[in-house]
């Protein structure tokens, strides 16, 4: 029988060899999860403790792709760290780059009171920007009555519910913008993939589609909401939008025809990944 956790590691890391690119990392948050330990408490005791016998099928859901965010119910995101279920996609570090270009474009003393996620999802872009801007309220929109009550849950656990509200607002709905009223920054990462686009099993097995997939060209969300910006955003408010790798030009050319100045911002790994819309063209 083996003892300890490094005998166990070695092997669950070696069963998810080239089925996840991170199989060290996977093997050990599974285990801790299953310890309902924090990892790091957990390596420090991995001579000591045994794995339980729950962990075998955590990593059997783990080999058939279901990606670990699901299988734990959590996911890191900035400085928070966020229940998640399969009504919302799992937040990604890529994601950061929205919050990093806010917090480069307000200065201390012109920092924002009125904050908007469309497609809110778990809530995670609005309360990490909650969490910069501690003076600040914000509302998350979504379509998703699931998503919506997984983004509540996360505002009530983290204590931003006192700052943070919810709607339920379809924007493939005429009229959607209706009484939102308007912003001083909008975050928004929206489905921007190709409706042909194959994905990994991992995300196209589990993520929600509705959160993924966008027309033909991946741009049907954008050319909803870029227009839709001018009922939304205060004169000097400030709109930013995540991006597929290779959208950057056909999202400019559609803020540039709403009348906004358009700025792209990279990612950490140098990928086109954030398109930045403030007005400035025509008023």
């Amino acid at each position: 029988m083996m003892t300890g956790l490094a005998p166990v590691l070695r092997e669950a890391t070696a069963a998810l060899e080239g089925i996840s690119p991170t199989p060290r990392l996977d093997a050990e948050l599974l285990l801790a999860h299953a310890l309902g330990m924090d990892r790091s408490a957990m390596l420090l005791r991995q001579h000591d403790i045994n794995a339980p016998d729950s962990y075998a099928g955590l990593l059997a859901r783990r080999m058939a792709d279901e990606p670990v965010a699901y299988i734990t119910g959590v996911q890191a995101f900035w400085d928070l760290e966020l229940c998640v279920t399969p009504d919302v996609l799992i937040p990604r570090s890529d994601s950061e780059t929205l919050l990093e270009g806010a917090v480069d474009w307000f200065v201390e003393d012109q920092a924002p009171t009125h904050i908007a996620d469309l497609g809110t999802g778990s809530g995670a872009l609005l309360l990490a920007a909650l969490s910069i801007f501690p003076d600040a309220l914000g509302i998350g929109i979504d379509a998703s009555a699931g998503a919506l009550k997984v983004a509540s849950d996360n505002a009530q656990r983290l204590r931003f519910a006192d700052r943070a509200q919810f709607e339920r607002r379809d924007w493939t709905k005429a009229d959607w913008t209706e009484g939102l009223g308007r912003f001083d920054i909008i975050l928004c990462n929206p489905p921007y993939i190709e409706d042909a686009a194959t994905l990994a099993p991992m995300v196209s097995d589990h993520e929600p589609h509705s959160a993924l997939f966008a027309g033909a060209d991946g741009l049907n969300d954008y050319r909803i909401l870029i227009p839709a910006l001018r009922h939304l955003l205060h004169a000097g408010g400030v709109a930013f939008f995540e991006i597929g790798y290779n959208q950057a030009d056909s999202v400019r050319a559609l803020g540039a025809e709403a009348g906004y100045l358009t700025e792209l911002r990279h990612d950490l790994a140098g990928n086109p990944r954030v398109i930045r819309f403030s007005l400035g063209i025509t008023e």
